[in-house]
């Protein structure tokens, strides 16, 4: 039986999930809601970088970016962070779209698979 990592677990969710080789990180928002698209971009995006390095792998090993963004009107402003942030020729598989989220000041939400 291959063993399954739950990391940073509520009673809701876990915030990482490790299975072979494999890295899961559920839906990362930003602290500071009051904030404009760029900076909780910023934070979500730290978000994930720590809970990588949590899981033992770094950005470098991006397989999937799944973004969700309140607004289509956030997404020149979300890629602008986001481009600076990617690591230049490892870009992983990407989709984005615009949803209702879960509380109508997160501008963003972000969820990744990585290898391990």
């Amino acid at each position: 039986m291959t063993d399954i990592a739950f990391l940073d677990q509520n009673a809701r969710r876990s915030r990482a999930v490790v299975h072979g080789g494999t890295v899961y990180l559920a839906g990362q928002t930003a602290d500071d809601r009051t904030a404009g698209i760029e900076e909780q971009t910023r934070q979500v995006l730290a978000k994930i970088d720590e809970m990588l390095a949590a899981a033992g792998t770094d950005k470098s090993k991006l397989l999937n970016v799944t973004i969700w963004l309140a607004s289509m009107g956030d997404f020149a402003g979300m890629n602008a962070v986001y481009d600076a942030w990617v690591v230049e020729g490892r870009r992983p598989a990407r989709c984005c779209s615009a949803v209702q989220l879960a509380a109508p000041d997160i501008r963003v939400e972000i969820m990744a698979v990585a290898a391990a």
